[in-house]
């Protein structure tokens, strides 16, 4: 079989079937395939201060703590990087990279067609982990089109050297907008101007509660028992989001009613002096993303929200072919699986089909598909 992917929901996946091979009898043979030059998955781009919301013993895949950071706060992209690449090794899994997988053909009932640039592999299925930072979404927005200024995302944010003396919009109302909206306030100097801001008022979590929390709520809420994340805020306050609130005042704004050649137009200051507008050189949307899902032929898959559509009683598995499954995009995956602690459960399920599936295949001989 074939894994799609390599950061940390492939790696969950890929433990998963390593673990499922030491009790069979006749072991899985398969094949991880990564488009990235080197571990880390979506970890090893972002910027420098990018922070997990958990501390790091929160924060692991199954069969391995993640070491524990010994800096202040919750651990740094880096020591996750570290960390996915070190799993890696210790499991020794079969990972190829940099591969990228073009197309999945699902035609043949008897095989999977995975169609890479580095040609293509027969397996018996296919398990998707590409996860969505491929895949930024940037909103359609008034004005947008005639602003004469930079547009960028989330993923094109490397830190704030390159905004020194810039005005800067950033726009979202998440955990990303408030962690780039305080790099950029707390830079040595700062740019000439930052605002956030987000369709809503952002809530952040008591300073005490991180992102234990938001898991144990989104579990809860996919299980039908609670509010979900949104009863509790939706802001994480890492020690960089704390900083800024308290010594540069970081709080978000409504949204603009328009974009301009030349900046951000608002219909209402806040404090009743009606319409203005500001000049902006920079905005950053923090809008989110999509699941960079590779194109699947031969197969009709029925959609549901964008996304398709799997299985109720696993969540994991496509409605229309049990060949073809998919961890780590979010809820409709499994609860919080696009999580480094929630990737376990999702990766779990999706082996534990996986292997009954295989089993019950006996057209093909052993070993003759990946």
């Amino acid at each position: 079989m074939v894994v799609v992917g390599g950061g940390q929901s492939a790696l969950a996946a890929a433990y998963h079937l390593v673990r499922a091979n030491r009790r069979r009898e006749r072991p899985l043979t398969f094949v991880v395939l990564d488009d990235r030059a080197a571990p880390g998955g979506a970890w090893t781009e972002g910027w420098s201060s990018l922070r997990l919301f958990s501390p790091a013993a929160h924060s692991s895949l199954p069969g391995w703590p993640m070491p524990p950071w010994p800096g202040p706060g919750t651990p740094p992209a880096a020591h996750v990087r570290d960390y996915l690449a070190a799993f890696e090794a210790r499991y020794a899994l079969p990972v190829l990279r940099p591969v990228r997988v073009r197309e999945i053909d699902a035609s043949d009932p008897h095989a999977v067609l995975v169609r890479t640039d580095a040609g293509d592999v027969r397996a018996r299925a296919v398990l998707s982990a590409t996860g969505t930072w491929s895949r930024p979404f940037r909103p359609a927005f008034p004005g947008a089109e005639d602003f004469g200024g930079r547009q960028l995302h989330t993923v094109d944010y490397h830190g704030p050297a390159e905004y020194a003396g810039h005005r800067v919009l950033v726009v979202g109302g998440g955990n990303s907008a408030a962690q780039v909206a305080a790099d950029l306030l707390l830079a040595d100097p700062p740019p000439a101007r930052v605002v956030w801001a987000a369709r809503e008022q952002p809530r952040l979590l008591p300073d005490d509660v991180d992102g234990r929390a938001l898991f144990e709520a989104a579990t809860r809420a996919v299980a039908g028992e609670g509010p979900g994340v949104g009863g509790l805020g939706d802001v994480v306050a890492v020690a960089s989001v704390q900083h800024a609130r308290d010594r540069r005042g970081l709080r978000a704004v409504p949204l603009p009613e328009r974009l301009t050649p030349t900046g951000a137009r608002w219909a209402d200051d806040g404090v009743g002096g009606g319409a203005r507008e500001e000049a902006v050189d920079d905005v950053v949307w923090c809008t989110g993303f999509r699941p960079a899902l590779v194109p699947v032929t031969g197969v009709g898959l029925r959609r549901v929200d964008g996304h398709p559509l799997t299985r109720a009683d696993h969540p994991t598995v496509s409605a229309d072919d049990p060949r073809l499954l998919f961890v780590g995009y979010g809820d409709w995956t499994g609860a919080a699986s696009a999580t480094l602690i929630g990737a376990n459960r999702s990766a779990r399920d999706a082996v534990g089909h996986l292997t009954e599936l295989l089993d019950r295949q006996e057209e093909q001989a052993p070993g003759r598909d990946a």
